[in-house]
């Protein structure tokens, strides 16, 4: 009988003191730092506990929603003044109303002491967050024309983060496939800004599920994961996922040019060459393996090879000034090593062409400095006297 009694007590046992104190605190705040200093008594404690702090940061959240729908109401209807509303408490409310709750669907997702999983919180508290969440992204604009970059990373990554939260899983995300790109491409940038590279890569990779922002996104990515190279492990591990990327994309012109890019930082030209060639004999138009080709033999001052190869990228690719600018660099020492005077002017005569599109292309020289190169190839060309070459030697100073 005694035994009965001790479990009958235990099985109606109340709340804790520590939950009873939470659940009376009357602010966020209060409730917050009760909980973070209280020895709750079990994970389904924990679940009451953390969605009593979700109620008590979507009063401050339905407060100022309400306001803007009178707003909203007052303008379209021209009834009324319209009322100021507290927008970062909106923001910051929504944030502590998306953590509290993710901490409760964690606890209240355990086992009870039947072994037996059944949640109380997580259709309700999905159901009410997932609408406000929008407002974080607008929030979060308006902090980008305040030049507050910590907020807009707080709000942005708030929305982020929660998107591809388990307790959002039932949710229409579909709606959001036309902005959560952008959203995390920029969140990235401001993350790596503020030196959180795992932050910046996570939201880098979710810009790059949009196939509109996949391209910048990882570009920036890379940059990232370069800029954070601090060891030769480091490096190791860097090329290891290019190399696991590459698998996925044997396609991908921007990886083959990270893990090149990383060979030649090694210094490691046989492996280089083997990389180059082995893409080329999969993809023999891939423009960045082509370029890199005609890189290598101008580097070992091998003209004739290089040109062969630059040809090869500018057919591929004629929109670069770079290469062309490359291309009529090659042409030009080629022409110079020849004694054949007519494959001489030709040479000359390819060399110009090459040059002009580089001028074009890049008019003020931001990215190459073709003027000289141009001005040498009009010279032997047509004479220093000829007016095409005193027009040249104008774009090479």
């Amino acid at each position: 009988m005694a035994m009965v009694l001790v479990a009958s007590a235990t099985a109606f046992a109340g709340d804790s003191d520590a939950l009873k104190a939470i659940k009376k605190a009357k602010t966020y705040a209060d409730a917050a730092a009760l909980l973070k200093s209280s020895q709750l008594a079990n994970d389904e404690e924990r679940a009451e506990a953390y969605n009593k702090l979700v109620d008590l940061a979507m009063e401050k959240v339905s407060a100022e929603t309400g306001t803007i729908a009178q707003n909203q109401a007052a303008k379209q209807l021209g009834t009324g003044k319209e009322e100021a509303y507290d927008t970062l408490g909106l923001a910051d409310a929504i944030c502590n109303a998306l953590t509290a709750a993710v901490e409760c669907n964690k606890y209240d997702q355990m086992p009870n002491a039947k072994g037996k999983v059944k949640p109380q919180y997580d259709e309700k508290n999905a159901a009410r967050l997932w609408p406000v969440r929008n407002h974080l992204v607008n929030i979060g604009q308006d902090m980008a024309r305040k030049g507050d970059n910590a907020a807009i990373l707080k709000y942005w990554g708030a929305f982020l983060d929660s998107d591809a939260d388990p307790l959002f899983a039932a949710q229409d995300h579909e709606t959001e496939k036309a902005y959560i790109g952008q959203v995390a491409y920029y969140a990235g940038r401001y993350a790596a800004e503020a030196k959180d590279m795992a932050r910046a890569k996570k939201y880098l990779n979710i810009a790059m599920q949009d196939a509109e922002m996949k391209k910048d996104a990882q570009n920036f990515l890379f940059y990232v994961m370069r800029s954070s190279l601090q060891t030769k492990e480091d490096s190791l591990n860097y090329l290891n996922e290019m190399k696991q990327l590459y698998a996925q994309e044997p396609e991908n012109d921007e990886i083959l040019g990270n893990i090149y890019s990383m060979y030649e930082g090694m210094k490691d030209k046989e492996a280089m060459t083997q990389l180059l060639d082995n893409h080329l004999a999969k993809y023999p138009n891939s423009y960045i393996a082509l370029a890199n080709k005609g890189l290598m033999a101008m580097q070992d001052n091998k003209a004739e090879e290089g040109a062969t190869w630059f040809r090869k990228a500018v057919a591929a690719n004629p929109e670069n000034a770079i290469v062309q600018t490359y291309l009529g660099i090659c042409l030009n020492a080629q022409a110079a090593g020849t004694d054949d005077a007519a494959k001489r002017k030709a040479l000359f005569e390819e060399a110009i062409t090459a040059f002009d599109k580089a001028k074009q292309l890049d008019p003020n020289k931001a990215q190459v400095n073709w003027g000289y190169n141009r001005y040498q190839a009009y010279y032997n060309c047509y004479g220093a006297d000829d007016p095409k070459t005193k027009d040249a030697e104008l774009d090479a100073k």
